[in-house]
């Protein structure tokens, strides 16, 4: 890959020191001798702070992940949307066109559908999505493109395809055999926090999917794995949605 100027590419997100990406790219570089890329966080306390960044960079900024909470919110500023990210309705990759537009793309789908899919048997049919931002659209996505249905469970319940974490009974659980957590509860370091779900009512048939990465097992993955479930947390899912963005990125 040749390098003729300045690369800089970065993470769009709020609180966000901890964040995998910067990491995972900065080494991926150093890796590809790519002395002239650079990830950098775009650590923003609002959203509206997004067109300063994009003056102040926009002769190197050539893409952009963006993480939590921003996914949704970012779409007003980007001049198109791929397919998917259009269908799915929240973005977590961005690309700098030839012709100066910002076209969104949503790599997290990819991420999760290969992470998750090769423990998938044949009685997960039913899925229970933890939390309703960003990242829970693309997962649901990804799962009824699977056949598997899904209802969100949300502390403040909206419309029929939603339910309260109070509506989680024993019955509920036999139905849904797969747990998907898309909120933060549990990331270091509040590390004894979780879902408020009846674990004691979960099986080997469960199958648990924490998108969170750190800690390895969170306490939503031990409390299935007491009671015999699989357990899978993010951090290939992760792997995974970066090489899809840095994919898009060089896809001319």
């Amino acid at each position: 890959m040749e390098e003729r100027k300045n690369k800089l590419f970065g993470l769009l997100g709020k609180n966000i020191s901890y964040s995998f990406s910067r990491g995972y790219f900065t080494k991926k570089f150093e890796n590809l001798g790519l002395k002239k890329h650079k990830y950098v966080n775009f650590d923003l306390q609002n959203i509206d702070e997004l067109p300063k960044v994009l003056k102040k960079n926009k002769d190197t900024l050539n893409g952009i992940n963006v993480t939590i909470p921003y996914k949704e919110e970012v779409i007003q500023y980007l001049d198109k949307l791929d397919e998917t990210a259009k269908e799915i309705g929240a973005v977590n990759t961005i690309k700098f066109t030839k012709r100066g537009n910002l076209k969104g793309y949503n790599t997290d789908v990819v991420g999760f559908e290969n992470s998750i899919y090769p423990f998938f048997k044949k009685h997960h049919k039913r899925a229970l999505i933890l939390g309703t931002g960003g990242a829970s659209k693309a997962v649901a996505y990804a799962l009824k493109k699977n056949d598997i249905k899904v209802k969100f469970v949300s502390r403040n319940p909206n419309g029929k395809k939603q339910i309260s974490y109070l509506d989680i009974t024993e019955e509920v659980l036999k139905k849904y055999t797969v747990i998907v957590n898309c909120t933060p509860l549990g990331t270091s370091p509040d590390i004894e926090k979780c879902p408020n779900i009846p674990y004691e009512f979960l099986t080997e048939k469960h199958l648990l999917f924490d998108l969170i990465y750190n800690p390895e097992v969170t306490t939503f993955l031990k409390k299935g794995l007491k009671k015999g479930a699989t357990i899978k947390n993010g951090h290939k899912m992760l792997e995974l949605q970066a090489e899809e963005s840095w994919r898009i990125w060089n896809d001319d």
